[in-house]
């Protein structure tokens, strides 16, 4: 009896330490899993990941951007990067010893398989138990990030180029660039590089055509023409400003004058295709603080870009103005100058808004997702991201970026054939010798239809640099990219 009531016993203590353990293991299983894998200095499901396949990055003409080896040491897989600096700062780098950047980090769950979209896609799939990942298959073109990059030409600057119709990125190449390959090693070796890298004055690994903001210069004009139109303080005939030379700024003999000391005035459209700082800076005056800020916010000013791509910089313009500095700071920022700063990206949509009716688009790099049989999983879902304005006030401010391109300082965009607009720039940097940042934006398309292609350009500081600079330096660049652009869409 004793002994049976022993039994007893034991066997209750082991029903309850299985009960216990069940729970436990549950817990952990279902509940704690998530913050367990967080917690820092737990480095398994890393280890995991980089011990199984990882999807590929692919061009949208097909080329293989990266993807996963295998590897006989160390980690079963490492990453390659077929294409090195053509595409390293879009795709960015996949290290277990430095994180992940670019498209490798805003694609991560599906690369790696963990998205459940890629879950379970056919029946068959619950009987099979092959390791999953995603393909991205990106909007850009080989072809035509391989021509942004050879018309650079070793030159600081950034190219962006992009469908005003929907958003989607034809390129987007800033030097200098990187390599990703070598700072995917998974070794000490990428720790050195990136410390290398980091510690280079010109910050090859900042992906400046999004991440960093210029001076506008002169492209900012048809921001501040926009915001007039919009409000009926100008129209395309009205007013007619005064030929001038300088434009007498409050409190100060340092008036705001033209390039070379010209002397302009004029309509719109006149004024557009002179860059006349006089004009525009009166413009600014008149349509006011609160409304120049509002006309640049319904671009894109001061808001983050909801490009699929990590930290965008912030374009950005003052909402108020100082009331005790006079005319100055309003009159500096209506043409560029002043407190207003623009990134590439930021400037390539202005030129798309006014290209697209007043729509400005959601940018984005991804064009769908796939499975390792090539089956879509999803596409990306086109969003108009602002209303710059209405269509027929962008319809007037893109004719007179058509009369710029047809006869002012935009000639360099011309394409035979193509319906073309622009507007050159040049940002001052108040440098001893003067260096300027030369601009370009602007659109093409087919005559009569709609615009197909969308850029914008800066060349970083070019001696001496004038308004014309743009149209020299920064324009036949914007040209054979929107060329090769609308070759790919079959209009050329």
């Amino acid at each position: 009896m004793t002994m049976d009531r022993q039994i007893k016993k034991l066997g209750i203590a082991l029903a309850v330490c299985f009960g216990i353990l069940f729970a436990q293991l549950n817990y952990i299983q279902f509940w704690a899993a998530d913050s367990i894998n967080d917690r820092p200095g737990n480095s398994r499901q890393e280890q995991r990941q980089f011990n199984q396949p990882r999807g590929d990055i692919l061009s949208a003409d097909g080329v293989v951007l990266a993807t996963s080896e295998a590897q006989g040491e160390g980690f079963a897989f490492r990453r390659l990067y077929p294409e090195g600096e053509l595409f390293g700062p879009v795709t960015g780098y996949y290290s277990f010893n430095l994180g992940l950047t670019g498209v490798e980090a805003s694609y991560d769950e599906d690369l790696s398989g963990s998205n459940p979209e890629l879950d379970l896609q056919r029946l068959s799939d619950l009987f099979d138990e092959r390791e999953r990942f995603g393909n991205v298959e990106l909007t850009l073109s080989a072809a035509v990030q391989r021509i942004a990059t050879e018309q650079l030409g070793g030159r600081e600057g950034s190219v962006v180029a992009l469908d005003p119709r929907t958003g989607a990125i034809d390129a987007m190449v800033s030097f200098p660039s990187f390599d990703p390959g070598p700072l995917s090693t998974n070794d000490r070796t990428s720790t050195d590089i990136k410390r290398f890298l980091d510690a280079d004055p010109e910050n090859p690994l900042l992906f400046r055509a999004y991440q960093e903001i210029f001076f506008p210069g002169s492209t900012f004009k048809v921001v501040t023409a926009t915001g007039a139109v919009e409000r009926n303080v100008v129209s395309e005939t009205e007013p007619v400003y005064p030929q001038q030379q300088t434009f007498d700024i409050d409190f100060t003999d340092n008036d705001l004058g033209n390039f070379g000391g010209a002397t302009c005035g004029g309509s719109l459209f006149p004024i557009l295709q002179e860059s006349c700082n006089t004009a525009f800076a009166q413009m600014g005056v008149d349509l006011g603080s609160a409304n120049l800020a509002g006309a640049a916010e319904g671009f894109g000013f001061n808001s983050e870009i909801p490009i699929d791509m990590p930290n965008p910089a912030v374009s950005v313009i003052p909402e108020t103005f100082p009331t005790d500095q006079g005319n100055g700071p309003l009159a500096r920022a209506a043409i560029g100058q002043g407190d207003v700063q623009a990134s590439p990206l930021q400037m390539a949509l202005v030129a798309a808004g006014l290209a697209n009716r007043g729509a400005v688009m959601t940018p984005h790099v991804m064009a769908r997702i796939t499975d390792q049989d090539g089956e879509e999983v999803r596409a990306y879902e086109e969003t108009e991201w602002r209303r710059a304005a209405s269509a027929e006030a962008a319809e007037i401010v893109r004719r007179g970026m058509i009369a710029t391109a047809e006869q002012g300082t935009a000639s360099g965009l011309l394409i035979p054939g193509m319906e073309v607009g622009g507007k050159t720039g040049t940002a001052q940097l108040g440098t001893d010798p003067p260096r300027s940042h030369a601009w370009i934006i602007g659109f093409a398309g087919p005559p009569g239809g709609e615009s197909e292609v969308a850029v914008a350009v800066i060349v970083e500081g070019q001696d001496g640099a004038s308004e014309q600079t743009g149209g020299t330096v920064a324009a036949p660049i914007a040209r054979a990219v929107m060329e090769a652009v609308l070759q790919e869409r079959g209009d050329r």
